[in-house]
C-alpha cells in the first residue's frame, strides 16, 4: 500500500502490541489532554479538552475504503496517531461505520483520561479493544509525568478507567509506562497495581521509554529491573518494551520507505517530524522506521537545542560544525 496517498491513514506499521496495524489518526498533531513527559512526539501544542469533529469522519471513511484494497497487509484497524483520539467527537459514529466495512478487529489507544464521560464510553463499547494507560498511583506523580489539563483530576482518570472495565465486554490491554527513578520504585508501582486491582483487566502491559521522549529527564527502566516490577502486578502481565516486531528488519532496509528514510539521513540530520515532512509519511509511520534503524544499528539519535535528531554516523558530522 502506497501511505502517502492518504492524509490520516498510515501504514500498516509493524506495532510491539497490535501485530501489524493500520493507523487512522483523528486528531491534529499533538492536540492532546496530557504533556507526558516520555511522549515520543514531543511538547503537546494544543493541551485540551474540547470535543469536536477536529477531522471529518467521511473523508476518513474514503480513505480506509481505499486503504482496504489491501486487506491482507494487516491485523488490526487502530485508532491512534498524534493526539487523543476520543476527543473527536465523532469517534463512535467512525468505529461503527468501520465495523460495517470491514472485520477486521478494531483497536482503539487512549490515554484513558475521557472515560470518565459517559458518552464516550458508549462510544468505546463498540470496539473489539481498548488499550488504555495509566501510569501513576496519585496525583502528584500525575502531574509531574502526564502534565495533565488543569481540569482533569487523577480521581476522574481511576473512576472513569473502573467504570468502563466493568462496563466493557471486549479485551482491554492496560498499558503502564514505567520511569527510572520515579514510578520504577517499589512503592510507587505498588500503588499503581493497588488501583489496577479493582478493573476487569484482560492484561496489563508494562513499558518504558523506547524512543527519544519530550523531556530528556524521563528515563527508561533497565531491562533488569522491569522482571522485578512485574511481580507486583497481578493477573496476566507482559513486559512489551522488550518485545521487538519481527518484520523490523525489513523496514530498514528493503522497505522502500525505510531506505528513504536512511537515505535522506545519510545526507544530514533530521528530526523524526523532519522526515515525515520530507518524505510525506505520517510521523507516527515515520518514528516506526526510524525505530528499525536505530534497532538494527544503521541510525543513532543526538540530543541538540531541545530536539531529537536522528543522523547516521557519517552525518554526524553536520551536528558537530
Amino acid at each position: 500500500m502506497n501511505a502517502r496517498r492518504f492524509k490520516h491513514i498510515y501504514g500498516p506499521v509493524p506495532s510491539r502490541r497490535l501485530g501489524r496495524s493500520l493507523g487512522i489518526d483523528l486528531i491534529p498533531f499533538k492536540t492532546c489532554t496530557y504533556d507526558c513527559i516520555y511522549c515520543h512526539l514531543g511538547r503537546t501544542t494544543h493541551k485540551t479538552l474540547e470535543r469536536k469533529q477536529y477531522v471529518e469522519i467521511q473523508v476518513i471513511l474514503s480513505e480506509l475504503s481505499q486503504a482496504l484494497a489491501n486487506p491482507d497487509a494487516f491485523d488490526y484497524i487502530s485508532l491512534a496517531g498524534s493526539g487523543e483520539p476520543t476527543l473527536n467527537s465523532g469517534i463512535g459514529s467512525l468505529i461503527e461505520k468501520i465495523k460495517s466495512m470491514t472485520n477486521h478487529p478494531v483497536a482503539v489507544l487512549t490515554n484513558g483520561s475521557l472515560l470518565w464521560m459517559r458518552d464516550i464510553q458508549d462510544a468505546l463499547l463498540q470496539a473489539d479493544l481498548i488499550l488504555p494507560s495509566l501510569d501513576v498511583g496519585d496525583n502528584s506523580l500525575f502531574q509531574y509525568v502526564n502534565r495533565p489539563h488543569e481540569n482533569i483530576s487523577f480521581e476522574q482518570i481511576v473512576d472513569g478507567l473502573t467504570g468502563f472495565s466493568n462496563r466493557y465486554k471486549g479485551e482491554i490491554w492496560l498499558e503502564v509506562l514505567l520511569l527510572a527513578g520515579v514510578t520504577s520504585v517499589r512503592e510507587e508501582s505498588e500503588k499503581i497495581a493497588s488501583i489496577l486491582r479493582h478493573m476487569r483487566l484482560t492484561r496489563i502491559q508494562l513499558d518504558t521509554v523506547v524512543r527519544p521522549p519530550a523531556e530528556v529527564y524521563a528515563k527508561p527502566v533497565s531491562r533488569n529491573r522491569m522482571p522485578i516490577l512485574k511481580e507486583i502486578f497481578q493477573g496476566k502481565v507482559d513486559i512489551i518494551s522488550d518485545i521487538k516486531p519481527g518484520n523490523w528488519h525489513t523496514l530498514s532496509g528493503t522497505d522502500p520507505a525505510g531506505s528513504d528514510v536512511l537515505s535522506l539521513l545519510s545526507r544530514r540530520p533530521c528530526t523524526s517530524a523532519d522526515i515525515a515532512h520530507s518524505l510525506g509519511l505520517h510521523q507516527s509511520e515515520a518514528l516506526k522506521y526510524l525505530d528499525a534503524l536505530v534497532t538494527t544499528g544503521k541510525v543513532t539519535t543526538v540530543f541538540m537545542s531541545q530536539k531529537t535528531f536522528y543522523t547516521t554516523k557519517g552525518s554526524n558530522d553536520v551536528l558537530r560544525s
